[in-house]
């Protein structure tokens, strides 16, 4: 099964409920991916540009997506970026198909 990094950061509301009365969220994020076949494989809060990283499996894009937009749009999130992650296998099988692609840049005549 695919995985998938998601990047999020709470809304300032959300971390003040978290203050109030804190939770651990990997319950919820598991049962998330769980609804659509997947697994969640990690859960982790961090400093900077994002609040959390999560690292998910999933069936495919489309369940990924279904529980991407899902948490977006329940509105505790002030952002949320999904990445979709390729194995060493699959980035080899991507380089050596790149080769027939026969791409030319932009002024560069054949």
């Amino acid at each position: 099964m695919p995985m998938y990094l998601t990047r999020f950061s709470y809304t300032p509301e959300t971390w003040a409920m978290m203050i109030a009365r804190p939770e651990d969220r990997r319950k919820a994020a598991a049962a998330y991916i769980e609804s659509v076949g997947g697994t969640l494989h990690g859960f982790w809060y961090a400093f900077g540009e994002h609040d959390g990283v999560t690292l998910w499996e999933a069936p495919d894009n489309v369940s990924m997506a279904a529980v991407a937009l899902a948490i977006g749009g329940g509105g505790a999130l002030r952002s949320i970026e999904t990445t979709v992650l390729l194995t060493v296998e699959e980035t080899l099988d991507a380089l050596g198909r790149a080769q027939g692609v026969g791409y030319r840049a932009p002024g560069v005549t054949a």
